[in-house]
């Protein structure tokens, strides 16, 4: 048993994240097969593979684009803060999302981008990619989704329209639009996916001010750089399985890394953070 399995059971607050034998079929197979583990809320965690390792399965999982079988009908595979149930507005309250699929999806929404920076925030509060009514929008949503795109350095960007930022820009407007309830916690699937070296570095380090704010960062990614000195854990998928669950240190070795992708990898840490290398 993980540690943070036992820590969960001794604690009144229910884990942010309890996968328990979570089986997803697609096409007939298995793309997460008995998948079991628990994030606390608070626990900076890292989840990582190759292609087809399962993460973005995973990742519709939360977001209930999927559902996994259930053997059991009194023993749920996923809960989310202790329940199995949500509704999706609700969820995204507690759980901010952003992917680089979501930043593809607001370029295809109004004519490819036509949103500024604000209205994209804003249109976290109805869970929309494309068009809202301005009159629903409060003069209460308007100060949080300012004070949200200030949050992460891109009040600037509050009139920039979404199809003339570039990626680095967007995914900051995206974290701001995640942030807007100030949920529990936030979910980065493949989060520097586009950018170049220096809008990577920043994206990092605004991700590393969230993580020491006490914003439970977990990052779902198949790129060892990043993962950010905050994180305490890394989970390692193969074939829709744990392959190796524990504290970072121990996790990302050269030998785990080369049997995770079945080639030899070098691991190199500098400062913190974590670079890898494949070496044939």
């Amino acid at each position: 048993m993980h540690p943070t399995d036992r820590r969960s059971r001794e604690s009144a607050t229910p884990p942010l994240l309890s996968l328990r034998h979570a089986t997803l079929l697609r096409g007939g197979r298995p793309a997460l097969d008995d998948l079991s583990f628990e994030i606390l809320e608070g626990e900076h965690t890292a989840i990582l593979g190759p292609n087809g390792s399962g993460k973005s399965s995973l990742i519709r999982l939360v977001t209930r684009q999927d559902y996994p079988l259930r053997p059991e009908p009194d023993d749920p595979p996923i809960r989310i803060l202790g329940q199995d149930r949500w509704d999706l507005f609700a969820l995204r309250t507690q759980l901010g999302i952003v992917s680089a699929d979501l930043h593809q999806a607001f370029l295809r929404a109004d004519g490819g981008g036509a949103r500024d920076g604000l209205d994209v925030v804003l249109s976290g509060f109805f869970a929309s990619q494309g068009l809202f009514s301005h009159q629903l929008v409060t003069r209460s949503m308007r100060q949080q989704a300012e004070a949200s795109l200030a949050r992460v350095g891109a009040g600037h960007l509050s009139q920039k329209l979404m199809g003339e930022m570039s990626t680095g820009e967007a995914r900051r407007v995206l974290i701001a639009r995640a942030l807007v309830y100030d949920p529990r916690a936030l979910m980065l699937d493949e989060p520097t996916t586009g950018l170049d070296l220096v809008a990577r570095q920043a994206f990092l380090e605004m991700l590393q001010k969230l993580a020491r704010r006490h914003k439970t960062i977990l990052l779902v990614t198949h790129h060892i750089e990043e993962v950010l000195p905050q994180v305490e854990r890394v989970i390692l998928l193969k074939e829709g399985r744990v392959f190796l669950d524990g504290p970072k240190a121990e996790v990302l070795t050269s030998a785990n890394l080369s049997a995770l992708y079945e080639t030899t990898i070098q691991v190199q840490i500098l400062h913190g953070c974590y670079t890898a290398t494949c070496m044939n």
